[in-house]
């Protein structure tokens, strides 16, 4: 195709879109905040972690600066640290990770099910095992709500509960999905999220939250989140960061908020009608049953022997564009690969990250543009 009759091409995720819904509540918003000049810990943030708290019904909110920080500041709330085991996914970002390994901690890998691309709780056993055996600590672990689902909470829970584990959910994809009726946030002893603007809920920049029903725990990351201050800033009681949420995006996230239901519907839409167009060609994703997704992608794993870089090629000349989360998985990683993995291996993820490829996914995806899409999708496979 000549490169000036190439087609528009179609947001990856329209944040444009919102904006547009959105228009003066978001302008007033930021208006509101120029005008009391409260930059730091202004009276949106902590309207913002009530309006949360109300949202999902956890008993305690703490924002902060992003999604990596509220993993650091609860790790380092529970005193994780060197000699200590940290059980993570492999299949999923390394904001996941890093934190234990600059706790000085070990993340120890663990594999995923092949359905729902979540924590297996078979291997989170024999990572367990495999912690054990090199003469680590078993201390917490990171079950990942990965592209919008939840994992299997309760099965993860029985196994940590025998180990005493540390059970620290990381929904930074997922918040406002459901878990067996139960909304994220209350699960495990402490979930995370991340508001990084391609979320489902998203701020316009980076922004985090942590909630938790234990009243020291909320306590604490308080208090690591201005420098482990005490009865006040200069009262240093413990070593802390600067992990506040800014008052600006506290401000845009409280109207994003009164929307986000209706986005979670339009988004389970446009997923389903993915399904329904592409089940055929492609392994679409499957939401177990007691579940539901927020869709913070739609992740598809293309047929054996495809060619997953020519795939993408042809869709970008068609003005689509595709995302692979993850092409490697973190024990593959440079940066991971000194870190010990569950039992002999971890074949799930590493099959996954050479299969899987993300399509266009928002609240505002129109049919047309999805036919377009989907047209593009069917057309590659069968060239």
């Amino acid at each position: 195709m000549n490169q000036h009759l190439r087609p528009d091409p179609v947001p990856f995720i329209d944040i444009a879109a919102q904006r547009r819904r959105l228009g003066s509540k978001i302008d007033d918003a930021v208006a509101r905040v120029l005008t009391h000049c409260q930059f730091v810990s202004g009276p949106e943030v902590a309207r913002f972690e009530n309006d949360l708290a109300a949202y999902c019904g956890a008993k305690h909110v703490i924002s902060c600066a992003d999604g990596t920080d509220a993993i650091v500041m609860a790790l380092m709330a529970k005193g994780v640290g060197p000699g200590d085991a940290v059980f993570c996914p492999s299949f999923t970002f390394c904001a996941t990770a890093s934190p234990a390994a600059r706790a000085g901690a070990t993340p120890v890998f663990v594999d995923v099910d092949e359905a729902t691309f979540n924590m297996s709780a078979a291997s989170l056993r024999s990572g367990i095992a495999t912690a054990k055996k090199l003469g680590l600590k078993p201390r917490a672990v990171i079950p990942v709500d990965l592209f919008g689902q939840s994992a299997d909470h309760d099965a993860i829970a029985e196994v940590a509960k025998a180990e005493g584990l540390f059970i620290l959910d990381d929904a930074a994809q997922s918040f406002g999905a459901l878990y067996k009726g139960r909304k994220l946030g209350t699960l495990g002893h402490a979930t995370t999220t991340s508001f990084f603007p391609a979320k489902p809920l998203g701020c316009y920049g980076d922004g985090g939250a942590i909630f938790t029903e234990d009243d020291e725990l909320a306590n604490i990351l308080r208090s690591i989140r201005v420098h482990g201050q005490g009865s006040d800033k200069y009262d240093n009681v413990r070593l802390g960061i600067t992990g506040r949420l800014d008052t600006v995006q506290a401000a845009i996230l409280i109207e994003k908020l009164k929307i986000f239901d209706d986005e979670i519907v339009a988004r389970n839409a446009v997923a389903a009608r993915y399904t329904r167009e592409l089940s055929d060609v492609v392994t679409v994703p499957r939401i177990a049953e007691d579940r539901t997704s927020t869709w913070a992608s739609y992740t598809i794993r293309l047929p054996a022997g495809a060619d997953r870089d020519a795939f993408a090629e042809q869709l970008k000349a068609q003005g689509v564009p595709t995302a692979i989360y993850y092409a490697r998985s973190l024990h593959q990683q440079a940066a991971y690969r000194q870190y010990p993995v569950a039992g002999n291996g971890l074949p799930v993820s590493e099959k996954l990250s050479s299969e899987v490829i993300s399509l266009p996914m928002h609240p505002y995806l129109d049919e047309a543009t999805q036919d377009r899409i989907i047209k593009a999708v069917r057309g590659a496979l069968s060239a």
